[in-house]
């Protein structure tokens, strides 16, 4: 069972342009989207193909587990109206699905997150159907939009 922070919070593990330093960082920090709480950088347990890909050069974490890497991000504990306003931003469920994943925490901030170690439960924005051909694709352990892999993620405001 996914452990929450109380009845209405619920932990997400971001690994993409919604980590700090990140593009859309500032929708985390948005009070009109609800409210985020960081608790820790936090890695998969299990390995999983994170590529970058399309027009846009979006990070995706694709449904194949075992394959690619123990992929590193961000444990966040989000309220219902975040949860709602990232459904809707990651285009749940047409585009992605909102899934259960374990995760190994690497670096506890405020002591929410638990310990350097443990394992804690959360939910991650997943590819389940997508074109084959992106397993063909170039695997990361960490996303960064400013990476020396040239992939420049195009903002959605920027996108025709």
């Amino acid at each position: 069972m996914l452990s929450s922070v109380s009845a209405r919070m619920t932990q997400i593990f971001v690994y993409g342009t919604l980590k700090r330093g990140q593009p859309n960082h500032y929708r985390m920090l948005d009070s009109a989207n609800g409210e985020a709480g960081f608790l820790s950088t936090a890695c998969t347990v299990q390995k999983f193909p994170l590529v970058i890909a399309g027009p846009h050069n979006v990070p995706f974490l694709l449904d194949v587990p075992g394959q690619g890497h123990r992929i590193q991000g961000e444990l966040y504990t989000v309220d219902e109206r975040m949860l709602a306003f990232l459904d809707d931003f990651e285009m749940v469920p047409t585009w992605y699905q909102r899934v259960p994943v374990e995760l190994q925490v690497e670096r506890s901030e405020g002591g929410g997150g638990g310990d350097d170690g443990a394992t804690a439960e959360a939910f991650v924005y997943i590819r389940k159907a997508f074109e084959e051909e992106l397993l063909r694709l170039c695997r990361f352990e960490s996303y960064d939009a400013y990476g020396d892999h040239g992939l420049q993620y195009v903002d959605r405001e920027a996108r025709d």
